[in-house]
C-alpha cells in the first residue's frame, strides 16, 4: 500500500482491526470501525484521523509508552505523515 494512503493500524502493525492479528488479546481498535471518519485524510474509517477518536489504542496507552492525549499524538510519526500529505494538498 503507498504511504499517502496508509491507515493507521497499518503503519503501527498494531493488529487490532478486524480479523487482525492481536484482535483476540486486545480487542478491535475503536478506529478501525469508526464510520463516521470514513474518507477524512483520505483514510478508511477513523485511520487518518486516529487521534480524534476517543478511545483509540494510542489515545489510551499513549505513544512510546507516554499516556495518551492529544499532545503525545502530536509527537507521532503517522500524524506528522498525515499532517505533511495534509499541506501538500492545500498548497498544490
Amino acid at each position: 500500500m503507498e504511504n499517502d494512503n496508509i491507515n493507521c493500524w497499518e503503519f503501527k502493525g498494531c493488529g487490532r482491526e478486524p480479523g487482525g492479528k492481536n484482535v483476540s488479546r486486545d480487542g478491535i481498535c475503536p478506529v478501525t470501525i469508526e464510520t463516521r471518519a470514513n474518507g477524512i485524510h483520505q483514510g478508511k474509517n477513523g485511520g487518518r484521523c486516529c487521534w480524534a477518536v476517543i478511545d483509540s489504542y494510542c489515545n489510551v496507552k499513549g505513544v512510546d509508552g507516554i499516556p495518551g492525549n492529544f499532545l503525545t499524538c502530536r509527537s507521532c510519526k503517522f500524524y506528522a505523515l498525515v499532517k505533511k500529505a495534509s499541506e501538500l494538498l492545500v498548497v498544490a
